[in-house]
């Protein structure tokens, strides 16, 4: 026969003893993440400074290759580095050895949204030779600089491409410092969207005066949003009548004016004393006596006779 503390002993265990039974053990979850690709541009050098441009569509290692063949001297060794955005790189300088009449300059970066910009190696000689890289997202083909005019009550489309398709398109009006999604499927009767890969439509219908502004269309990499501004002018069918109704106006004043000044001088002339005015009126009596005074001598004369 058992004793109370082994019975009490099994009854402790029994449960954590069924409890293991069907119990599972579960597993972490794998997480994936892509792996990051390396991505490999090279630049020859012949002269003083060259400009290369590198779009990028995504994260990646980017390694940097620069080769200077333009170096009169042809110095056995000279002194290497790297900047960003016009910065020298920590621990970037280096001695580059001269190898087959050239000097060659490498480095690895990891480039992310943050990281994007101007890199730039220096071959450093008497003089310094210079080779730029632009990393940047795919840029818009198409910036315009002039606005688009329309009219109260038409439709205006605007239209923006890329080389590069995104993996979407979306579209803003600026508000000042803000922006303000254009969501054309809850407004279809003002706006309409349409997306070709590379190229996007924006369509504004019934346009009043408060459309006017700056729209915005952002093409979605992975990388970066790359941007283009377009501005809209929305005027009145009047408007381009204004400079025709001033210089009609002005034409107007400028007539009213002549008439009266001319109304004016005549009033003047009219109350000021002239030679055929009062003092010509005694002028006028004096002759006409004199006039009579003669006519009574040869009537005198001829009665004599």
């Amino acid at each position: 026969m058992f004793s109370p503390w082994i019975l009490s002993l099994q009854l402790i265990l029994f449960p954590l003893f069924w409890r293991g039974i069907y119990t599972t053990e579960t597993n972490p979850e794998l997480v994936l993440t892509d792996p990051v690709t390396t991505v490999f541009k090279s630049a020859v050098l012949k002269g003083d400074s060259l400009v290369e441009k590198v779009e990028i569509l995504k994260p990646v290692d980017l390694e940097l290759a620069c080769t200077w063949t333009g170096n009169p001297n042809k110095l056995p060794n000279i002194t290497g580095y790297w900047r960003k955005d016009g910065s020298e790189i920590t621990n970037s300088r280096l001695t580059v050895q001269l190898e087959n009449e050239q000097y060659n300059l490498k480095r690895v970066f990891r480039i992310t949204g943050d990281t994007l910009g101007n890199y730039s190696c220096i071959f450093s000689d008497t003089d310094e030779a210079k080779i730029y890289f632009n990393v940047a997202a795919p840029e818009m083909d198409d910036k315009k600089d002039k606005p688009i005019v329309a009219y109260v009550g038409d439709s205006v489309t605007m239209a923006c491409k890329t080389k590069l398709p995104p993996n979407a398109w979306l579209w803003y009006k600026a508000n000042g410092t803000e922006q303000e999604l254009i969501n054309a499927t809850t407004d279809p009767l003002r706006y309409k969207i349409s997306v070709d890969g590379n190229t996007t439509k924006l369509t504004v219908m019934n346009l009043t005066e408060e459309d006017s502004g700056v729209y915005v269309c952002s093409a979605i990499y992975n990388i970066k949003a790359s941007v283009s501004r377009v501005e809209v002018r929305v005027i009145t069918f009047m408007e381009p009548l204004k400079p025709f109704i001033a210089i009609v106006a002005e034409v107007i004043i400028l007539v009213l004016l002549i008439l009266l000044y001319e109304r004016w001088s005549s009033q003047k002339s009219s109350h000021s004393p002239t030679d055929n005015g009062v003092h010509a009126e005694p002028t006028h009596k004096l002759t006409r006596e004199g006039n009579n005074g003669m006519d009574e001598n040869t009537t005198t004369r001829q009665r004599k006779i």
